[in-house]
């Protein structure tokens, strides 16, 4: 019984440590938020990003919250029509004008309309994929250049990455959910681990930094957000 109530305890911690919940999106306009006025607004409820075929964007562009994260839970709900998109945390704006919007890099929970990207780990205007769906990996400096990544794969998540695609709703809504603790960065996409990185690249790894909203270049494409919860310490 009392290791019993010694694992309930362990499991009860990251609960406690993240006792703070704020709501980031009122439901109603984007205070708080920051984009291309023309790209994103507010249609039943929900945070849009749309593009459309005669009006292509040149550049992926982001929706930005006024806020940092370091140690957190982000819990979303979202819907994507065609493209891809993700939600990007401990990122930064790299650069912004009128005609771009804010660019952003950084550490990216992946989604898109497609089969293959959504729950990735990828790390935009950096390393790239950090983990691919179904994987937990580990990031080291390479000995002979300290920023060049090694990638190692320490094991597969408990669901298949076919899986995990088959639990996600085609153009209908799903619940993302990204806990970043130290330097481990774990996804879930409705309830199930779709990746988990541990990055011990010092030299490349960040701590604390902006939450985004990716709008992709490319075909005209749709994404919605919206239940946006934030869970800190703080």
């Amino acid at each position: 019984m009392i290791r019993f109530l010694s694992v309930l305890t362990l499991l009860a911690i990251p609960a406690v440590a993240m006792a703070e919940e704020k709501q980031l999106f009122n439901g109603k306009d984007l205070t708080g938020w920051e984009g291309r006025k023309d790209l994103w607004s507010v249609e039943d409820g929900a945070i849009t990003g749309r593009t459309v075929a005669d009006k292509p964007i040149k550049n992926n562009t982001f929706l930005v919250w006024s806020g940092e994260v370091a140690d957190f839970e982000l819990t979303f709900q979202y819907r994507i029509v065609a493209g891809n998109s993700g939600m990007q945390y401990r990122s930064k704006v790299v650069s912004q004008n009128d005609e771009t919007g804010p660019i952003v890099g950084g550490y990216q929970a992946d989604f898109e309309a497609g089969k293959t990207y959504s729950g990735i780990n990828y790390e935009e205007r950096g390393r790239g994929i950090l983990a691919a769906r179904g994987e937990r990996t580990k990031l080291t400096a390479d000995p002979s250049d300290k920023n060049k990544m090694v990638k190692t794969v320490t094991a597969k998540t408990e669901k298949t990455t076919e899986e995990l695609q088959a639990a996600i709703k085609n153009e209908e809504w799903n619940t993302y959910r990204i806990v970043a603790k130290g330097n481990t960065l774990q996804h879930y996409i409705n309830g199930n681990l779709t990746s988990e990185v541990v990055d011990e690249h010092a030299e490349k790894s960040t701590a604390k930094g902006k939450l985004a909203l990716q709008l992709h270049a490319g075909p005209a494409m749709v994404v919605q957000m919206k239940d946006v919860v934030l869970k800190t310490a703080d």
